[in-house]
């Protein structure tokens, strides 16, 4: 049995949902089958290709559903699950037992080990470490944005590996070694550590572009990392600099897209008045009521940055 499991890239969630469904299936539905990976960004247009799916089983964790007739696993948690109603008309018809949804959850690897657990009598004892730290990952439930800019933790250090490190191949190591060993052997590794350490310097230059470039005003921090030529930022760093602000709304480009990033502080003085993936999804994006993005192509900065004026007025109010 060959099985395609095609996972959020560069998103320790993600990273952590397709570990957590290997174990799961290898261990309840195909012991011996053969596994490969694939990352999914989104993207403008179109996020997939019937190529992708080229399983004799196919799954997707912790991203949009596709009603391609091949995929046979499905789970995700996102608010903006479906490019399409028909997309979410499909899922809603399916009888399968093999796609799931649940918006409710802080992260998709524990909805997942918690489905193969009650559905499939799936023992997830063993992956509880990297259960709990995709719950405060991928649910901003840090101690403070000083425990996750500061970086301390082994856990922290891989995750900023997972989503700044540019071979495909060795994120693909990393799955398969957290399907086998501990999350503190893996993020302790001296694979691991090697790789932080240049992620860490760029992580800590980033930080100091945004001091200079964040403009903080009626409770949202705006900065614009284009002509800087930064790809990406950990995203708690303007809570970090500024904590009396809700949100955040930032810009970013990578040969692939430019991003347009919109976040609310998980430690605001002042609660969120706004639903970020709804906002996103009037402009093609999406994410969690909490924190979401827009992809526009590589060359519409200009578009970009006017979307941004348009969102930063939203959540000015």
């Amino acid at each position: 049995m060959r099985l395609r499991v095609l996972y959020h890239g560069h998103c320790f969630d993600g990273v952590a949902s397709a570990a957590t469904f290997t174990r799961f299936y290898q261990e309840r539905i195909h012991p011996g089958s053969d596994i490969q990976y694939g990352g999914l960004l989104h993207r403008p247009g179109n996020l997939f290709d019937e190529a992708m799916f080229d399983g004799d089983e196919n799954a997707i964790v912790d991203f949009k559903y596709s009603p391609s007739k091949k995929l046979t696993w499905w789970f995700d948690h996102h608010q903006s699950a479906f490019l399409t109603p028909s997309d979410e008309a499909h899922f809603r018809a399916d009888r399968s037992g093999q796609k799931f949804l649940d918006a409710s959850r802080k992260s998709c690897t524990e909805f997942i080990a918690d489905v193969a657990q009650t559905e499939f009598g799936f023992d997830a004892e063993p992956l509880r470490d990297l259960i709990h730290w995709a719950h405060v990952i991928d649910g901003a439930l840090y101690d403070s944005a000083a425990q996750c800019v500061e970086l301390k933790e082994p856990a922290l250090q891989l995750m900023q590996v997972i989503e700044g490190e540019p071979d495909e191949r060795f994120i693909e190591r990393i799955i398969r070694d957290l399907t086998r060993k501990s999350l503190g052997e893996v993020a302790t590794s001296a694979e691991v550590g090697a790789r932080f350490q240049p992620i860490l310097k760029l992580h800590r230059e980033t930080l100091e572009a945004i001091r200079r470039k964040a403009i903080y005003d009626k409770d949202v921090v705006q900065f614009d990392l284009v002509d800087e030529g930064y790809e990406g930022f950990n995203k708690f760093i303007p809570y970090y600099l500024f904590p009396d602000a809700t949100y955040t709304v930032a810009l970013t480009r990578a040969p692939q897209r430019t991003k347009l990033s919109v976040g609310s502080n998980p430690w605001a003085p002042r609660p969120r008045r706004h639903n970020i993936a709804t906002i996103c999804e009037r402009y093609g994006g999406g994410g969690h009521a909490v924190v979401g993005a827009i992809s526009f192509a590589p060359d519409e900065v200009e578009k970009g940055r006017a979307v941004i004026r348009e969102i930063v007025e939203e959540l000015s109010q």
